[in-house]
C-alpha cells in the first residue's frame, strides 16, 4: 500500500461562494481526505467567516491580505479576490501554515500560487500548479483582447487591455506588473503543471515558460474537472431548497444556460440567436449577476440566481439541451460537464476546453460570437429529438470520465509523481 501524504491545497476559490473552481477545490480536498490523506486548505479570507474552520476531515485556513489586515482598510466584506502578486500578509500566513503543517506536497491554484511560491523560500516542498484559467500569464485571466481571443502576452498590449478591463490604470497596471513579475518565479518553483484541458495546457506551456518551453523534468498532466454526482445517480428533487427552485421552472422542456451572467460567457450572442427562433422552447438562465452583466435579458426568460448545485443538476434532468456560447476560450466548462452528466447535449464553442468535452458526438460546436451559427445549432436540436437523444447518450457515456471516482485517483497519482520528482 502506498504511503499516505500530507497535502496542502492553496486556492483563490473556496465555498461557501458559488462557482465551478470553488466546488472543485472542496470536492478534491474532501476526496483526498476520504482516501486517508491529511489535507489542509489555504484560501482567501472573507468577512463573516472564521479564519480557521473544519469540514469533512479537512482543515480550512482563510488567510488575510494587506487590505484585510486592518479594519480601516476593509471596504467590503463580501467575496475577496487574491491580488496578482505575492501579498506580504498572505505570505506570512502561508509560511506559518507550511512550517506547522509540513506538507509533503502543495497543490496551488490561482493567483494565490504567487504567494505560495514566495512563502516556500528555500524549502524544497514539491508544488503542483493547476491551470484552470489563463491568470498565470494574462492579467485579465481570460485570454481575450477587445472581445477577441488574444494571440499572447506583450507588456504594452497587456497593460492597455488590463487598464480597460479593470476600469482604470492603477488596477490595470498593477495586475499586469504583478503577473509579469511573478511568472518566472512560479515557473521556477513548480514541480508539476496540471491543466484542465488540452487547450489550456498548450497555451500555458507556451506563454508561462517562454520560447524554450517547459523544462524536461516538469511533471505535466491534463486532468478534467470532475462531478460529485455520478451519471447514473438519481437526484432527489423533492428536497426543500431544491424543490423551491424547480417549482419556478417551466412545465415543458426548456433550453438551459448555467453560469455567471457575463458578456464573456456569450450571453448577448445567446440572446440574439434566441430572438431569431420561431416559437422557441422557454429559455432558463441560472447564474449570478456580475459587474459586466449585459442589459436586455429576453423578457420571457426565466432567470434564477444563486442556485445550489443540487437544484442545477435536477434542472438539467428537465432541460431539452444546454447552451454555453462562451466568447472567451473556456478552459474546461464545469457546467458543460454537469449537462453531460445528466445525459443532455450541449452547444459549445470551438476555441477552448469545449472541444475536448463535446467533441463531435456529444453536442454541437459553433464559432465564438456567431449569432447565425448558434441560431442554426439551436434550431437543429429543437427540431430533431432523435439527434438530441443520440448526443445525450454519448454525453452521458463521456461524462463517466468526469466522475469523481475516475478523476480523484488521477490527482492522487499526480501528487505521488510530483512528490517523487521533487
Amino acid at each position: 500500500m502506498a504511503p499516505l501524504m500530507r497535502i496542502l491545497i492553496a486556492t483563490d476559490h473556496y465555498p461557501p461562494f458559488i462557482g465551478g473552481a470553488h466546488r472543485q477545490a472542496r470536492l478534491l480536498a474532501a476526496g483526498m481526505a476520504e482516501r486517508g490523506h491529511d489535507v489542509a486548505v489555504a484560501t482567501t479570507w472573507h468577512g463573516g467567516l472564521p479564519g480557521l474552520d473544519w469540514e469533512e476531515h479537512v482543515t480550512v485556513h482563510r488567510l488575510r491580505q494587506v487590505r484585510t489586515a486592518f479594519r480601516s482598510l476593509i471596504r467590503d466584506e463580501a467575496q475577496r479576490h487574491q491580488p496578482p502578486f505575492p501579498d506580504p500578509i498572505t505570505v506570512a500566513g502561508l509560511r506559518r501554515l507550511i512550517a506547522g503543517f509540513e506538507p509533503d506536497v502543495i497543490h496551488a491554484y490561482g493567483w494565490l500560487a504567487f504567494s505560495v511560491a514566495v512563502a516556500l523560500g528555500r524549502r524544497r516542498t514539491p508544488m503542483l500548479v493547476s491551470a484552470r484559467d489563463y491568470g498565470y500569464f494574462c492579467a485579465n485571466r481570460t485570454l481575450l483582447r477587445k472581445g477577441e481571443p488574444c494571440d499572447g502576452p506583450a507588456p504594452l498590449k497587456c497593460a492597455t487591455c488590463a487598464t480597460e478591463y479593470y476600469g482604470g490604470a492603477p488596477k490595470g497596471l498593477a495586475a499586469t506588473a504583478g503577473v509579469y513579475a511573478c511568472r518566472p518565479l512560479l515557473a521556477r518553483k513548480m514541480t508539476g503543471l496540471h491543466s484542465v484541458s488540452t487547450f489550456v495546457h498548450e497555451v500555458t506551456t507556451r506563454y508561462l515558460f517562454g520560447p524554450g518551453g517547459a523544462p524536461a523534468d516538469l511533471i505535466q498532466v491534463t486532468i478534467p474537472s470532475f462531478q460529485e454526482v455520478a451519471p447514473e445517480e438519481a437526484i432527489d428533487s423533492s428536497e426543500g431548497e431544491v424543490g423551491a427552485y424547480l417549482a419556478r421552472l417551466p412545465e415543458e422542456p426548456f433550453i438551459l444556460y448555467v453560469g455567471a451572467f457575463r458578456k464573456v460567457k456569450g450571453l448577448e450572442t445567446l440572446f440574439g440567436a434566441y430572438e431569431r427562433l420561431q416559437s422557441p422552447p422557454p429559455l432558463v438562465l441560472m447564474g449570478t449577476y456580475e459587474r459586466d452583466s449585459p442589459d436586455g435579458f429576453p423578457p420571457d426568460a426565466v432567470v434564477l440566481t444563486d442556485v445550489p448545485n443540487k437544484a442545477v443538476m435536477a434542472a438539467w434532468d428537465r432541460a431539452m439541451f444546454g447552451v454555453m456560447p462562451s466568447l472567451w476560450p473556456e478552459p474546461f466548462g464545469a457546467t458543460v460537464a454537469e449537462a453531460m452528466n445528466r445525459g443532455k447535449p450541449v452547444i459549445g464553442t470551438t476555441l477552448g476546453g469545449h472541444v475536448d468535452m463535446i467533441g463531435d458526438n456529444a453536442g454541437l460546436l459553433v464559432p465564438q460570437g456567431d449569432v447565425g451559427a448558434l441560431e442554426a445549432a439551436m434550431r437543429e436540436l429543437i427540431e430533431d429529438p432523435e439527434q438530441r437523444d443520440r448526443f445525450g447518450q454519448a454525453a452521458s457515456e463521456k461524462a463517466r470520465s468526469f466522475a469523481a471516482g475516475a478523476v480523484i485517483p488521477r490527482f492522487e497519482q499526480a501528487y505521488r509523481d510530483v512528490l517523487a520528482a521533487g
